[in-house]
């Protein structure tokens, strides 16, 4: 049976997803650990669908300001991936790159942005990496682009993109422990209802 709609996946097609993202994590936490230098951790992630206003209170709510890192996928999936990171991780990423922290974002230059650009771009790197191999699927990101707004309008991104199709987006993330401290880090996974039944089907997990 083919998913019509993000709330109609079940239980099985969750769990294969959140191995997925466990091993995405995974691997893009090793990758964090040799940019900045030090032991980076992650637990098993969530892995959840969750309607429109509920996934951004559960972000921390919509006039939240956050770096939001988006990509879009390309190939056989076709869709958007964005990574969301608060001041808070924002500042931990800074300061153990560039020696440096900023107290609002109007502080952050070209020079902090493309810093914060490149751990986006590791997270979501990463997490399309093990997605591919797990699934032989081919999956080109885009260059990804940075974003500084409120959470509620970063997260429009995709539901505009795909809004028409459910009101529902896949949540994935859980905290970094980066020397022992907890870094919320966030990431959205926005494929087209094609691909996203294209992708089940590649992982032997289709609808029943």
């Amino acid at each position: 049976m083919v998913l019509r709609k993000y709330e109609e996946i079940n239980s099985m097609q969750i769990d294969a997803l959140r191995e997925i993202g466990s091993i995405g994590t995974g691997n893009a936490a090793t990758a964090l650990s040799a940019l900045l230098g030090c032991e980076v951790r992650i637990p098993l992630p969530e892995v959840q669908i969750l309607e429109f206003n509920a996934a951004v209170e559960k972000l921390g709510g919509f006039e939240t300001v956050s770096a939001g890192i988006i990509s879009s996928l390309s190939g056989e999936i076709n869709g958007l991936m964005l990574a969301l990171l608060q001041l808070d991780a924002v500042n931990l990423f800074l300061g153990r790159m560039m020696g440096k922290s900023i107290s609002d974002y109007s502080e952050m230059g070209e020079l902090e942005g493309s810093a914060v650009i490149e751990v986006g771009n590791i997270l979501i790197s990463s997490f399309i990496n093990a997605l591919s191999g797990l699934s032989g699927v081919r999956i080109s990101p885009s260059v990804p682009q940075i974003s500084i707004d409120m959470q509620g309008a970063i997260i429009t991104v995709p539901m505009a993109a795909y809004g028409s199709q459910s009101d529902y987006i896949m949540l994935i993330g859980g905290s970094f422990i980066v020397e022992g401290k907890q870094v919320p880090c966030r990431l959205l996974l926005a494929p087209d209802m094609r691909s996203l039944n294209y992708l089940l089907h590649r992982l032997g997990i289709d609808h029943e």
